[in-house]
């Protein structure tokens, strides 16, 4: 049926490309703001291929459609795409043509290539230009197509804004506009203006949060800001009167949210104009290259805001103790009930969820609850359904990664969690997963160090068993604010376009490795580190992690006899902490198996 239902979608996008004398159109996932997830409004590629997941973009021509999506959804993609008649392409696949190329390959000269410019990246559309230069390709971006197929299109979402109390920021919002205009100064003196759209740029830098993506505490807007003046373009819906108090007290002048463009061709624009090709749209960045000289360059926001100031690492140290507790008490739970109780991943993760919801100050997920039992761990971002989950029984693990939106911090965890009986093979990997995770843990490095250079102490484990996990191992979290951030990441393989950042003192990054076998099962460990300086002397500025996460690593599935002493050592002194932290925070009974969950091994 729903095969069916999506071929009848193409074939009438189909159609209404032929009206409009578009060859081939490009459906990516993103937002007006190039956000990684999306409201449902902006669920166009979808809606017209059935992939759900929060990466893929889809091309169709007039006789052929192809989805490309990165290693996290390999497995997920093929069950969603098929007989859906659209091919998926695996990206970084040997032998498997980038979205250009493919362009490249089947455009005849002279077609057009549409798209809706308003939710294609500037960089992407120059890069695709650029490509597509041999042939002549004419582009057409003016129109969103899809919205004369998809009839009950959602509304554009539009929540009340919140204004963060300053003292849960550490900073003002005129300190933080001050901190900005020094970064735009510092990249280019002639540059004197900077348009912002990047959400949680944006969020951060007003000291306000919204409602207007699920999980993420954001709200659609722009900002143009210049060494005088600041404008700040939101939906009028959204405008509280804490809102406007708070814009007047930081001379912050609110327009409505669509009155962006006409305002950016209209105002007085001298000087250069910073923008971020990778985050403004096509259209938007249209409009500036029109008006004067743009200079491409990374927000300043981004790297001030993924640098926690001590205010935002003390209530996130404090947060992450009560989340780590609540993820303790779901495992005990867990393993007190399967067996004896019927449960589902659904019904599993409910559970957890509940229990976060109980944590002073939870806001909200931080993302849905990924709870995927035996051969379903093996597709990353599994999610489960009331109606379409797998029973758990005393036997295998549950891969259960979760994180929660609380006054004072974002959270990510992931664990494996033994339910009964599970293979050699499975514990050799687990015991690589962990070996992984807690050899970067225990990471010194001198200052200067991005994420490549780290990455091989989380994957090295499993590279000597040749075996290796589709993505990376590390990502910053937002604070109260998206749960993937920037620049800061922890990967081995370099990509075109790929930001890469120092490793600064205050970021925070997340420290995932894994094991995935389709067909039988996944793995993942996951904590949440914040950087921090060590000593220095005359080699440099020595730097190492502190971890934010307490909670069990599951030693029913630990193999002792491929673990070498400083892995053991290593292992029981992460543990010591977990029960050190949280039995503070438990009951009796929850606080007598943390003992247990972490006893020392191998001494």
């Amino acid at each position: 049926m729903v095969n069916q239902i999506i071929q009848d979608r193409l074939a009438a996008m189909r159609a209404v490309m032929a009206e409009d004398g578009v060859d081939w159109y490009l459906v990516p996932t993103a937002d007006f703001h190039n956000s990684e997830y999306v409201d449902a409004y902006f669920k166009v590629r979808q809606f017209l291929c059935n992939f759900s997941g929060s990466n893929g973009t889809l091309i169709i021509g007039k006789d052929c459609a192809g989805l490309w999506t990165d290693g996290r959804y390999f497995i997920q993609a093929e069950k969603e795409l098929a007989g859906t008649g659209v091919t998926l392409y695996r990206m970084q696949e040997e032998g498997v043509p980038t979205k250009e190329e493919f362009l490249l390959q089947n455009m005849e000269e002279g077609q057009t290539l549409g798209f809706d410019g308003r939710v294609v990246d500037a960089r992407f559309g120059r890069k695709l230009e650029k490509k597509l230069a041999p042939k002549n390709i004419v582009f057409s971006y003016e129109k969103d197509l899809a919205d004369r197929v998809w009839k009950d299109r959602p509304a554009l979402p539009c929540h009340p804004v919140t204004v963060l109390d300053e003292a849960l920021c550490g900073q003002s919002v005129e300190e933080k506009l001050e901190a900005l205009r020094r970064k735009m100064r510092e990249k280019d003196p002639f540059i004197k203006g900077h348009f912002l759209s990047k959400l949680d740029d944006l969020m951060w830098l007003f000291n306000i949060r919204g409602g207007d993506v699920a999980c993420n505490p954001v709200a659609f807007c722009y900002a143009w800001i210049t060494m005088e003046e600041c404008h700040l373009f939101l939906q009028t819906g959204e405008m509280t009167e804490a809102l406007k108090a708070h814009a007047e007290k930081y001379r912050i002048i609110l327009h409505d949210y669509s009155e962006t463009a006409d305002f950016l061709k209209a105002c007085p624009m001298e000087g250069r104009v910073l923008c971020d090709m990778g985050n403004v749209s096509c259209a938007f960045y249209g409009i500036l290259s029109e008006r004067g000289k743009v200079v491409d360059g990374p927000n300043p926001t981004e790297l001030l805001k993924a640098v926690k100031n001590p205010v935002e690492l003390a209530h996130m140290r404090e947060v992450y103790k009560k989340d780590s507790a609540a993820l303790c008490r779901f495992i005990y739970w867990l393993k007190k009930t399967v067996g004896k109780e019927p449960l589902t991943e659904y019904t599993a993760a409910q559970h957890l969820d509940h229990l976060r919801s109980q944590v002073d100050g939870f806001l909200d997920l931080s993302f849905p609850t990924i709870s995927a039992y035996g051969p379903n761990a093996a597709m990353m971002h599994y999610a489960a359904t009331e109606t379409d989950c797998a029973a758990l029984a005393p036997e295998g693990m549950l891969l259960v990664d979760s994180g929660g939106q609380y006054l004072g911090g974002t959270t990510d965890v992931t664990r494996t969690i033994v339910l009964g009986p599970v293979s050699a093979e499975i514990k050799a990997h687990f015991t690589a997963v962990a070996r992984g995770m807690l050899q970067l843990s225990d990471a010194r490095f001198l200052y200067g160090c991005t994420g490549r250079n780290l990455d091989i102490l989380a994957r090295q484990p499993m590279w000597e068993q040749n075996i290796d996990y589709k993505c990376g191992t590390g990502h910053g979290v937002g604070y109260i604010l998206n749960v993937h951030e920037g620049p800061q990441n922890i990967r081995w393989r370099y990509a075109e376009g790929m930001k890469e950042a120092v490793i600064e003192a205050g970021m925070d990054v997340t420290n995932e490795p894994g094991v995935y076998i389709e067909g039988s099962h996944g793995i993942r460990t996951e904590n949440v580190m914040v950087a921090v300086n060590g000593e220095k002397n005359g080699d440099g500025q020595f730097m190492h992690f502190e971890t934010l996460t307490y909670a069990p690593i599951d030693l029913e599935a630990i193999d002792l006899s491929l673990m070498g002493p400083k892995d053991i050592e290593r292992l029981n002194r992460y543990h010591a902490a977990v029960y050190e932290t949280i039995a503070p925070l438990l009951d009796a009974e929850e606080a007598a198996w943390l003992r247990e969950a972490t006893r020392a091994v191998g001494v």
